[in-house]
């Protein structure tokens, strides 16, 4: 089988002097792992669903449920996920709970990876 070698350089060279300024540039490696997981928790679509609805209203847990057609116990699962990694945050009021965006953060994340979506589609 022949192998596709387009996207690889065809000599070994190491730009020393690059790498340096790379790996100078590389956050510790607590962080890196603390990006990952919040990656990793984003590829869920309910949750994305969720922190996009989020971008536009605060919402209690019955107008999520409502929203992504799912139970209520489903969304709570998804939103403690979510809080676990502060992305979302609660506040009560009487008896009801309201879930909103954790900070300005999360909503710009939401819309920049929205316009690479679109940006790639069109």
């Amino acid at each position: 089988m022949k192998r596709n070698t387009s996207d690889v350089c065809e000599v070994y060279y190491v730009n020393e002097k690059h790498v340096a300024k790379a790996r100078k540039a590389l956050s510790p490696e607590r962080e890196i792992l603390a990006v990952a997981e919040t990656f990793r928790n984003l590829g869920d679509p309910t949750r994305v669903k969720i922190l996009q609805a989020l971008t536009v209203e605060e919402l209690c847990v019955c107008d999520l449920a409502k929203l992504l057609g799912v139970s209520e116990s489903a969304t709570s699962h998804q939103l403690r996920v979510l809080r676990s990694q502060k992305l979302v945050r609660f506040r009560r009021e009487g008896k009801m709970a309201y879930y909103s965006l954790d900070d300005e953060h999360i909503d710009s994340l939401m819309r920049e990876v929205l316009r690479h979506v679109r940006e790639g589609v069109a």
